[in-house]
């Protein structure tokens, strides 16, 4: 297997104080919490290298978020409630497997000691999470199980063995200013999605990192068209959670409702208003009841509004859409079966960083069944790779290759051309507007890509000056790869489907019924998978637990 479409793999020089694990889990989001706990439950060796601080890093640390958490007799009405909205590429098998490990996962969480709210009569309502709870509850049993956590570790590079097996990672220190080097006999990647710096909140830290690191290994991607989420929320806020607009009416500059923003296409109506002047919002559908309800249930919205001395209840405020890419979209890595493998031996891939197409087709939004994919898909990925890595043991020493190229220090053939700023503000400039990215269309697609195709031929062989400046330089040439893939992705399939809207192929076309991988970094490659559909509702598989001591 090429361990890269654009170079030949370089030998990795000697590096002193190289460490080994039988697992790296890359990411300390919920996938990659939940996968080295499982790994660690197999008893081999796990570290866990997160690019901020393991508990507060990403999108789900600073939020409230609901779980796609059912019991067994709504299960079916629950899968079909998001099927048609999200094109009908959900598949029975994935959403089946996904809804019984959640179940038994948000079980275990109870165990472990999460304050799950109770109703009247004491049952506990396991349906939603507090983001700091969770993570802070997570992080402590990772640390019970034995893994080792590399707070402020960003990953740049996956290494490579002789036959194309992922066999680790290499990164730096933000503490030290150091490089690193971990020599693993599997790698789950659960770095995140690609929001591209819109200042959603959480979201700096998930610029696609991952997606490029594994292409680089020869890693195939999944409905990256899939990838124009927008999340609503105030124009001088991060927070994009949107439940609470189902109480809001829009309104446009002269203090009249806009019709139809608040309804179930209303992100579209709002889009096409904020392409010509400013939307406001006012939470003045909810009465008293609900206004309590809402402040006990996410402190963190008002927090915005008390600051500035808004009541958001009465008064109108400015809203914005931010993109979300794929961390709110479904695509990202393909995964090849029920382990989350990908086609790289020895890399799985998990929580946003994987494509939720599987459970949620081309369409998903926060929360729900985000939480829940993040949770089986980790737990599944964690247990694989520990076996994957236990086979390995027996083998003479592994010869490694680095296979990062774009960005790296004495790698490129050339210095950056820029400051990396300016590399991620061009990206944005293509994938921010809602004229280019809500709603797609070939007359803008065509040329984006070749302003970002010319940008990938400026940066591809670049390298950065030092280490300090090679993190920002990867996550900016990841942001670059991540808009090529989405926008060639989105210009192949013709046809509107789930969030995958095309203005000039307005309608849902039965040709289209299926997947589009995308991979290559070069030239990028396109074909299609059929979906796998099944007539009768599979048998849920049971659902993986966690040995005894472990999950005591």
């Amino acid at each position: 297997m090429a361990l890269s479409s654009f170079a030949a793999p370089r030998r990795l020089p000697g590096i002193q104080n190289v460490l080994e694990a039988d697992v790296l889990v890359i990411g300390g989001g919920p996938a990659g919490a939940w996968a080295a706990i499982a790994a660690a439950a197999q008893g081999v060796r796990v570290v866990l290298a997160e690019k901020g601080f393991f508990g507060t890093s990403g999108a789900t640390a600073p939020s409230g978020t609901g779980v796609w958490h059912v019991p067994q007799e709504q299960r079916e009405a629950a899968k079909q409630a998001r099927f048609v909205p999200g094109g009908m590429l959900a598949e029975q098998e994935w959403m089946d497997r996904v809804l019984e490990q959640t179940w038994h996962n948000t079980e275990q969480l109870a165990d472990w000691g999460y304050p799950y709210p109770r109703d009247s009569l004491g049952a506990l309502h396991c349906n939603s999470l507090q983001g700091p709870d969770y993570m802070r509850l997570l992080r402590k049993q990772a640390r019970q199980a034995g893994v080792r956590i590399l707070d402020q570790h960003p990953a740049l590079e996956l290494l490579v063995d002789e036959a194309g097996r992922v066999a680790g990672a290499q990164g730096v220190s933000r503490g030290t200013d150091q490089a690193w080097t971990l020599h693993a006999g599997a790698v789950v990647m659960a770095s995140g999605g690609c929001a591209f710096l819109s200042r959603a909140l959480g979201c700096n830290v998930l610029t696609g990192d991952g997606y490029l690191m594994a292409a680089e290994a020869g890693a195939e991607l999944s409905g990256m068209e899939f990838s124009n989420a927008y999340g609503l929320g105030p124009a001088f806020s991060s927070v994009t959670k949107s439940l609470f607009y189902n109480w809001a009416t829009f309104y446009d500059r002269h203090g009249v409702a806009i019709d139809g923003a608040g309804s179930a296409h209303g992100r579209g109506i709002i889009a096409r208003t904020l392409q010509s002047q400013p939307v406001y919002a006012c939470l003045d559908k909810a009465d008293a009841q609900i206004q309590a309800w809402m402040r006990l249930a996410q402190p963190n919205f008002f927090l915005p509004f008390d600051r500035m001395g808004i009541d958001p209840f009465t008064g109108h405020f400015p809203v914005t859409l931010r993109l979300e890419g794929t961390v709110r979209g479904t695509g990202g890595l393909h995964v090849v079966d029920g382990d989350c493998a990908t086609n790289v031996p020895g890399l799985y891939a998990a929580g946003d960083a994987a494509t939720r197409e599987l459970i949620c087709g081309g369409f998903t939004g926060g929360g729900s069944h985000n939480a829940a994919w993040a949770m089986s898909s980790g737990f599944w990925a964690g247990a694989a790779a520990a076996d994957f890595s236990r086979r390995l043991r027996s083998q003479a020493t592994r010869q490694r290759f680095a296979a990062g190229r774009a960005g790296l220090d004495g790698d490129g053939h050339q210095p950056a051309p820029h400051d990396p700023q300016v590399l991620i503000e061009a990206v944005q400039a293509e994938v921010f507007p809602y004229a280019h990215n809500w709603s797609r269309q070939a007359a803008t697609l065509e040329p984006s890509l070749q302003r970002l195709d010319a940008l990938w031929g400026q940066w591809r062989n670049a390298r950065a000056p030092d280490r300090a400046q090679a993190l920002r330089t990867r996550e900016a040439v990841a942001m670059l790869a991540t808009a090529r893939w989405m926008y060639r992705s989105a210009l192949y399939r013709k046809e509107s489907r789930g969030m995958a809207r095309r203005s000039d192929y307005p309608a849902l076309d039965a040709g289209w019924h299926c997947r589009v991988i995308s991979s290559g970094l070069d030239e990028i490659g396109l074909r299609r998978q059929p979906v796998v559909t099944t007539a009768t509702v599979v048998p849920a598989a049971p659902a993986q637990t966690l040995p005894q001591k472990v999950a005591a």
